[in-house]
C-alpha cells in the first residue's frame, strides 16, 4: 500500500519516505479506548498508521466527556469504538480501521489472533483481563506490547514516565498487577515497556483498592484529560519509535 502524501507530507519531511511507509504498513491493536486509548488511537492515525483495530465494550457516558477524545454530549449512549472509528476515518479515509465492540477476556482471547499484529496497546481497566492480555502477548512471537499503568488520580504531567514493567515504582496499579501475577502463578515471559506516573497524591485522594465483584473494575477515581492524553500519546510514541528504530 502507498500512504497519502498530501496528509503525511510533514511527517515525511521529519522521518523520510521509507520510515513513513513502514508506519503505514504496521498493524496495531488497542485494547481499551477510554481516556488513554482514545488519544493513542488518534495520534497513531495522524502519524500514518493505516491498519488499526480498536477493542472496547463500553458506550459513551456523560462522565467520559472530561477526558475521552470521542466523548461529547452528542455521542452519549453510542459505542465508543464506533464513534471513534467515524472520527478517525475523517482524518484518513484510506485507513483500515476496525472497531470491535467487545472485551478481551478468557472467553474471547483466542478470537483476536494477536499474532497477526505487530503492536498491541494495553489500555485495559480490568485487572484480570489486563493480566491475561499481558501474559498472552509476551508469549506471542514478533508482537510488541506497550502497556498503560494508572492514569487516574494524577495531576502533574512532569511525573509521567516510561520504563520496563518490573522497574515501575510508585504506581498502585503496577503493584497490584505484580501481586496478581504472583497470585496466578503466571508471569510475563518477556519484558515490556509501560507508561506510568509516580505522582503521590494527598491522603484524601489515595487510590481506592476496593473492586466491584461484578465488573472486576476499580471504583471510579478522579481523572483529567491533560494526563490521559499524555499517557495515550506516549504509548503512541513508543510504537512510532519502535517502527523508526529510534
Amino acid at each position: 500500500m502507498t500512504y497519502n502524501r498530501d496528509i503525511f507530507q510533514r511527517t515525511e519531511l521529519l522521518l523520510g519516505e521509507e520510515v513513513v511507509q513502514r508506519i503505514a504498513e504496521a498493524r496495531v491493536i488497542i485494547f481499551g479506548v477510554g481516556g488513554v486509548g482514545s488519544w493513542c488511537a488518534e495520534t497513531l492515525v495522524r502519524s500514518g498508521i493505516h491498519h488499526l483495530t480498536m477493542v472496547d465494550s463500553d458506550e459513551v457516558v456523560a462522565s467520559n466527556i472530561n477526558r475521552q477524545l470521542m466523548a461529547t454530549t452528542a455521542t452519549i449512549g453510542q459505542p465508543k469504538v464506533e464513534v471513534l472509528r467515524e472520527r478517525l476515518q475523517t482524518i484518513n479515509p484510506d485507513a483500515e480501521i476496525q472497531a470491535i465492540c467487545g472485551r478481551y477476556n478468557a472467553e474471547t482471547a483466542e478470537s483476536f489472533h494477536l499474532e497477526d499484529y505487530d503492536y498491541v496497546i494495553d489500555a485495559i481497566d480490568s485487572l484480570k483481563d489486563k493480566a491475561l492480555l499481558i501474559n498472552t502477548v509476551t508469549r506471542t512471537a514478533n508482537t510488541q506490547l506497550f502497556s498503560s499503568m494508572g492514569a487516574a488520580r494524577k495531576f502533574d504531567p512532569m511525573k509521567i514516565k516510561v520504563t520496563e514493567f518490573w522497574k515501575v515504582e510508585g504506581d498502585p496499579l503496577a503493584r497490584t498487577l505484580r501481586h496478581k501475577f504472583k497470585q496466578m502463578g503466571e508471569y510475563p515471559e518477556r519484558k515490556f515497556l509501560c507508561v506510568y506516573s509516580d505522582e503521590i497524591r494527598s491522603q484524601k485522594s489515595e487510590i481506592r483498592s476496593q473492586r466491584s465483584e461484578v465488573s472486576n473494575r476499580p471504583t471510579p477515581n478522579g481523572t483529567m484529560a491533560h494526563i490521559t492524553a499524555i499517557f495515550g500519546n506516549m504509548l503512541a510514541s513508543l510504537v512510532l519509535k519502535h517502527i523508526c528504530q529510534l
